[in-house]
């Protein structure tokens, strides 16, 4: 990553959360709620700009424009909601698990290799 990109990203960042702060307070907590929830989930794109938390305040700008409660964008269960937008993301848990299975097939395949 070159400083020209590390800078880009940083005009990026500012301009997602001047959106953000142009919406509601309510849409603005829920938001934030729902950013901890990706974060600790951990979507491995979400890593990569802000796609995801852009596609989120572009709804929720649209929610706010109709006039709607932020809870009729999302449905009262917000983990369900992220965990939908996030249903066919390689996660961070996903790697992990990947991993871990790799090594246990590694340690199993030496034991059986020391049996014969």
């Amino acid at each position: 990553m070159s400083i020209k990109d590390i800078i880009e990203g940083k005009k990026e960042w500012r301009a997602h959360v001047k959106r953000l702060k142009a919406l509601p307070n309510d849409y603005q907590i829920v938001y934030k709620e729902i950013q901890k929830y990706l974060f600790k989930v951990g979507p491995v794109e979400l890593t990569n700009g802000t796609g995801l938390l852009s596609g989120i305040v572009d709804l929720f700008e649209e929610g706010a424009g109709l006039g709607k409660d932020v809870l009729e964008v999302t449905g009262r269960d917000v983990a369900a909601f992220c965990d939908d937008l996030i249903k066919d993301s390689k996660t961070y848990a996903d790697i992990y698990q990947e991993s871990a299975n790799q090594e246990v097939n590694k340690a199993m395949k030496k034991v059986i290799n020391r049996r014969k």
